[in-house]
């Protein structure tokens, strides 16, 4: 792959890689699993995820116009933190919730690939189309940068304007009325429920943070990065919402719970029948497609920029090319082993787990480290650190009540990386040490 040059990637193509992460796993493969937890209420959950996810942009906003970077936000965290454990481990959490959810985006495009045919949806179909979609996605991303931003904004075009359609005549096929629908009767459910469809939502619009790995590429990026993030925001924001009421307006919270890894599709089928079926499966490859390629554009760049900063052990194998490629390999290597293993609720679980706890470290260095030199809103940075833990604390606890395994592997992942990089860092160090004594 050749490398990213400075100024290689316009506002236009930050957006359609922010929307293409975010469109590609948030409203196909996460909407059922948001209805299941908040019921009737789920369209709002979404609403409520986009004003958290507004709140946390504000950190991201600040630091890209400080410190605009390729990998910003491995670059954000040593801004905070310096060459530390946390910096390097907070880093990963992020990359790794990325994979992950190339993974949820995968295993989300084997799925409603499957409603085209008569195959069960336990058969092994599911995991074997989805690898097969992460490795289109590599041979993509070995293209290059310019071919990337090109293919993103087509399948944005694309993607939008055919859920839109899906959307916009569901709602019109359905008779969309406003009291029923904007004003539905509140589910009966414990808080804890509707926290925990908001930690879901919430990783429905984490994919705005893969446009800060991108800001050496971008164009006048202290202007741009800020900019293509609210734009993808509120984007995305409008189009889950005419969504999530176009099938609360076709189906049952039951009909959807039943049908919630291809929801969408089975709204569809009330609306527009076997046509409208077709129609929607065909934006939902489009969308993943289009979600997995962003996603690995963004975190090959940011482990890379990780391995340049010295805050991960690289290791090609005797593999011809670059860092990146090597990412690249990694990256694709773990997506699989995730896709095979694991299904959607699992998977979009642990990434919202990883993706919370990164947050929160981030708004934590904005207050306690950097707030002297990027002057923030104390006040709006504070409320995006306490959203993340009430969220993240509410989640944890719904699932290990439901789901111990999620909640103890989530936790010994975190428990390896943090101890790996400590182990790793300190051996840096130590190594920077001896020369020097020597001397």
């Amino acid at each position: 792959m050749a490398d990213y040059k400075k100024n290689s990637l316009s506002l236009t193509g930050a957006v359609s890689l922010g929307t293409g992460v975010m469109i590609g796993a948030g409203i196909f493969a996460l909407l059922g699993q948001v209805a299941e937890l908040a019921g009737s209420l789920f369209p709002y959950a979404f609403l409520a995820g986009a004003v958290v996810a507004g709140f946390s942009a504000y950190s991201y906003v600040k630091m890209s116009d400080a410190f605009p970077s390729a990998g910003g936000i491995a670059m954000y965290l040593q801004k905070a933190y310096g060459k530390s454990t946390f910096t390097a481990f907070a880093a990963l959490l992020m990359a790794l919730s990325m994979i992950i959810n190339e993974s949820l985006v995968a295993r989300t495009f084997g799925t409603y690939t499957l409603q085209l045919f008569d195959v069960a949806e336990t058969s092994m179909w599911v995991p074997l189309l989805g690898v097969g979609l992460i490795g289109v996605a590599f041979l993509v991303n070995i293209s290059g940068n310019n071919f990337i931003e090109k293919s993103s904004f087509v399948m944005a075009v694309l993607k939008i304007g055919g859920i839109l359609v899906v959307a916009v005549g569901g709602l019109w096929v359905a008779g969309f009325d406003f009291g029923t629908v904007l004003v539905p009767d509140a589910p009966n459910k414990p808080v804890v429920d509707y926290l925990s469809a908001l930690a879901l939502s919430i990783l429905a619009y984490k994919g705005f943070t893969t446009i800060t790995n991108s800001g050496g590429e971008i164009k006048e990026p202290t202007k741009n990065v800020g900019r293509a993030i609210v734009i993808s925001l509120l984007i995305c924001t409008v189009i889950y919402l005419l969504v999530s009421f176009s099938v609360s307006a076709n189906l049952s919270i039951a009909e959807i719970v039943k049908a919630r890894d291809y929801s969408l599709a089975e709204a569809a089928r009330p609306a527009f029948g076997k046509y409208g079926l077709w129609f929607t499966v065909a934006i939902a490859i489009i969308a993943t497609v289009s979600g997995i390629i962003a996603s690995m554009f963004a975190v090959s760049r940011m482990t890379a920029m990780l391995t340049d900063m010295k805050l991960i052990p690289q290791a090609d194998f005797g593999m011809p090319g670059n860092t990146q490629q090597h990412m690249l390999v990694y990256v694709a290597l773990i997506a699989v082993g995730l896709t095979v293993f694991l299904d959607l609720s699992r998977i979009a679980s642990m990434g919202a787990i990883f993706y919370l706890v990164m947050d929160m470290g981030i708004h934590w260095g904005v207050l306690r480290h950097l707030r002297k030199e990027i002057k923030p809103n104390v006040l709006l940075v504070s409320t995006a650190l306490l959203l993340d833990a009430v969220v993240l604390g509410a989640f944890v606890w719904m699932k290990a009540s439901s789901d111990i395994l999620v909640v103890g592997l989530s936790a010994g992942i975190m428990g390896v990386v943090y101890a790996g990089e400590h182990w790793f860092l300190s051996g840096q160090e130590k190594a920077d040490k001896e020369p020097q004594a020597m001397n």
